[in-house]
């Protein structure tokens, strides 16, 4: 099955949230899971402040027969403890208008699907493409799957240099900010099942 996830979850971020619109919840023990509810934050140290943020409008698709994973949330979704810094990452740092959405797009590089099924978390590790600011890098991303009652738990903290994806800080607090950021998400996926004419994760639209 050819993976043509990075162009789903790229250039088509729609495509991506309306195949999660169409997929029917089935009972545990199926092979794909999705969320469009999952928890991302991000935190970076800082002299002057502590920058942190969190979104829980992470959609994601996880195939556990294939091993493809798809990510993709709105930028602006990402809540701030001061509004003004909330306006500041969406203007001048994310440019969000221009850039709405972050994703990945990837797959796992190794599942022992019968020791998940057997319970307890299971280290993975995704690799893919993750998209932030209009930039793509490609990039390896370490976390857990663990199944709990029917539901898929995935776990996975990461860093990210601003400065890999073209996000420019001012001169003037540049000093101040940390270089990598903290980031880490939380998913609680349910077992799905496409719908007959819906659209597979490796279909092209």
């Amino acid at each position: 099955m050819p993976s043509c996830l990075p162009s789903i979850a790229g250039r088509w971020g729609p495509v991506l949230l309306l195949f999660l619109g169409l997929l029917p919840h089935l009972a545990a023990g199926q092979a794909r899971f999705q969320t469009r509810t999952g928890l991302l934050s991000f935190f970076s140290a800082s002299p002057l402040e502590d920058i942190e943020a969190r979104s829980q409008q992470t959609a994601a698709v996880l195939d556990l027969n294939t091993r493809q994973v798809a990510f993709s949330l709105p930028v602006k979704s990402f809540q701030f403890r001061r509004t003004l810094m909330q306006e500041h990452f969406n203007e001048n740092y994310l440019e969000s208008d221009r850039y709405p959405r972050a994703t990945f797009a990837g797959r796992l590089l190794a599942l022992d699907e019968e020791a998940l099924r057997a319970g307890g978390a299971r280290p993975v590790t995704a690799e893919g493409d993750l998209t932030i600011h209009g930039v793509t890098r490609h990039v390896q991303v370490p976390g857990t799957l663990e199944l709990q009652n029917g539901r898929l738990r995935v776990l996975a903290t990461f860093n990210v240099a601003p400065a890999d994806y073209q996000i420019d800080i001012p001169a003037l607090v540049r000093d101040h900010i940390a270089k990598v950021v903290q980031v880490r998400l939380d998913l609680s996926c349910e077992a799905v099942a496409a719908t007959a004419g819906a659209p597979a994760p490796s279909a092209r639209p």
